[in-house]
């Protein structure tokens, strides 16, 4: 009962913030914002974390949303998808080498720029996988709020920047689907209702037995896209569902910066910043080699290859219908090699340090 009522407290404390990220959302709707419902909340949100405003973070509803936000993307997987796995193998091959000179010039600033140690160069400058980076960086001798800040950083740069570098190489429309008000309400049959919440369930738990990076989010996503791929279930979520998830993840996003300001992030910042556009400029240059070498479009390459923000970048490609399917299975990919190379890495990378030292 103390537990419930503790969920309930936080829940009302929470509420303030995700209606203020709503009302941010909506006011982009209203204007035809690109990407309104998640840029809207993250926008206004960011604003008022970085003013001095203290609002909380969405923990439990964006745990919940990573699991429906992975029911949605496995429902992006299909079963004709089999003829494209010579295009998918060449495309992961580009995004892992694109990842490999990612880290190696985001560790590079980090380490001689920032003047960060080697233990924080490593962690903050990983393309992606933030929750297991903080957990991993907690277990070392880096300096968590400079991984943190790098890393919320990035994402911020690269969401705030995807309609204009869309817009730019892909052509793609950013503006929100005409949508009837029965289309925002609609909900697939109960049988398929069922087997989506199973699937979020299922998936949640699948994903911490097989421990795959970030487990709420990639491990519905293999449950319902083995139910689509395999036939069983057609159904998919109806769209307000889309555009709540997209306001609870910008929300999220935007109050990482609560207790900071402009002035006190200062050198720290910046180069947070000149790191994560960078690392945009390298991917995009790889989108671009992407599409030449397997044809899918530039903007599908983009989203695929860009570095970090697994949740944030499949949620982008799943509302503007960008290969969601694609752009998922790249990041899940992308994390996977990074989690069990990093310790390999790091291990490596300190031992050719001390020889450097003790040679001098």
């Amino acid at each position: 009962m103390a537990a419930l009522k503790g969920q309930v407290v936080a829940g009302g404390k929470l509420l303030p913030t995700l209606l203020i990220g709503a009302g941010g959302s909506g006011l982009a709707y209203a204007v035809h914002m690109p990407l309104p419902w998640l840029l809207g909340a993250l926008i206004v949100t960011t604003g008022l974390s970085l003013a001095g405003v203290r609002l909380p973070a969405p923990t439990a509803s964006r745990k919940a949303v990573l699991a429906v936000i992975g029911v949605m993307l496995g429902a992006a997987f299909t079963p004709d998808m089999a003829g494209d796995l010579g295009r998918w193998s060449a495309s992961l091959v580009i995004m892992l080498i694109s990842t490999a000179v990612m880290m190696g010039v985001s560790v590079w600033i980090s380490r001689r720029i920032a003047g960060n140690s080697l233990d924080t160069a490593i962690y903050a400058g990983m393309p992606g996988g933030l929750s297991a980076v903080t957990l991993m960086a907690a277990d070392s001798e880096a300096d968590l709020r400079a991984v943190g800040l790098a890393h919320a950083v990035r994402v911020l740069i690269l969401l705030l920047a995807i309609p204009p570098v869309l817009q730019l190489i892909g052509h793609v429309s950013l503006q929100p689907r005409t949508t009837t008000l029965a289309q925002w309400l609609a909900v697939p049959a109960w049988d398929d209702a069922l087997m989506l919440i199973g699937a979020g369930v299922i998936g949640a738990w699948l994903g911490r037995c097989l421990r795959l990076p970030n487990p709420l989010l990639f491990g519905p996503v293999l449950v319902s896209g083995a139910l689509h791929v395999s036939g069983l279930c057609e159904a998919a979520l109806p769209p307000a569902i889309v555009a709540l998830a997209q306001i609870v993840i910008g929300v999220s996003v935007g109050v990482r910066f609560a207790g900071t300001t402009l002035s006190s992030l200062g050198y720290g910042l910046l180069v947070a910043v000149i790191q994560a556009l960078l690392l945009m400029l390298i991917a995009v240059a790889a989108a671009w080699i992407g599409h030449a070498v397997t044809g899918y479009s530039p903007a599908a390459a983009l989203l695929a290859y860009m570095p970090g923000g697994a949740p944030e970048l499949s949620l982008v490609a799943l509302s503007l219908g960008i290969e969601p399917a694609f752009v998922t299975s790249h990041h899940l990919l992308r994390l996977t090699v990074l989690i069990l190379l990093m310790p390999v890495l790091l291990s490596f990378l300190k031992r050719l340090q001390s020889r450097h030292s003790s040679s001098h």
